[in-house]
């Protein structure tokens, strides 16, 4: 009987031991379990810290960076207007320049085109060569026009005015022959005789020099001169015998004798 109830005891002692043991050890896990849970937490409380405060950076950054970019942008917008403003004043500067240097040479061509008038040119007339001012050369031309035209007291007057205005023109041998044929056509043989004879003093290898001795003779034919008219034809044949008026005054010779 006593042994009975001493294994039952032992039994039972045993049984709560083990259930003793084994309620530890399940606390122990538990506490484990917990322990680590705990840490996995912490973990993540800080991983979400962390991550927030990288958002936090990142945003801050992220505001920084959009307030550069729109800082650069108005820098780039008010570059452009510089650029657009610059470029206008280039355009308007370059039209400007056009404009000046149109200008320039619109006044130089005048400028030339003015002092033109008034440099010599070379001319030729009866085959000699000379320099005339373009005004000497233009009355000159113009008187002779006018004899052209048949008006011979405007190119009497217009001839001897040239003759004032230009005693020293290379045009004075031929002015003064055209005068005297000008004077002759209105019957001013003295006055033609004169300026003939002028002409053959300045000039007498000129090429109208023959024609102006024949010039003279015939103004001392109408004047009724014919002693003095042959004598002039004489002159003009030994003088100048090969040419076309020399045989003129071979002819006129064998008529007046």
């Amino acid at each position: 009987m006593k042994r009975s109830a001493l294994a039952a005891a032992l039994v039972a002692a045993s049984l709560f031991t083990a259930a003793a043991h084994a309620a530890l050890f399940e606390d122990d896990e538990a506490r484990r379990a917990i322990l680590d849970l705990r840490q996995r937490i912490e973990q993540q409380r800080q991983a979400s810290q962390s991550l927030t405060e990288e958002l936090r950076r990142s945003n801050d950054e992220n505001g920084t960076l959009r307030r550069s970019l729109l800082e650069l942008q108005n820098q780039i917008e008010t570059l452009r207007a510089d650029v657009a403003r610059l470029r206008g004043s280039d355009e308007q500067l370059a039209r400007d320049l056009s404009d000046v240097q149109r200008r320039q040479k619109d006044i130089a061509t005048g400028v030339e085109e003015r002092l033109r008038k008034f440099e010599p040119v070379q001319v030729t007339v009866d085959g000699r060569e000379f320099s005339a001012d373009p005004g000497e050369q233009r009355e000159f031309e113009a008187a002779l026009a006018a004899f052209r035209k048949g008006d011979f007291v405007a190119a009497q007057a217009a001839f001897a005015d040239f003759l004032r205005k230009y005693p020293s023109s290379g045009y004075r041998p031929a002015a003064l022959f055209w005068v005297g044929n000008a004077q002759y056509a209105n019957r001013d043989y003295r006055g033609a005789i004169a300026n003939f004879r002028a002409l053959l003093q300045q000039a007498p290898d000129h090429p109208r020099a023959p024609e102006a001795v024949l010039s003279i003779a015939n103004c001392q034919i109408e004047l009724k001169d014919n002693a003095s008219a042959r004598r002039t034809l004489d002159e003009l044949v030994k003088a100048y015998p090969q040419s076309e008026a020399a045989s003129a005054a071979r002819e006129r010779l064998a008529r007046l004798r």
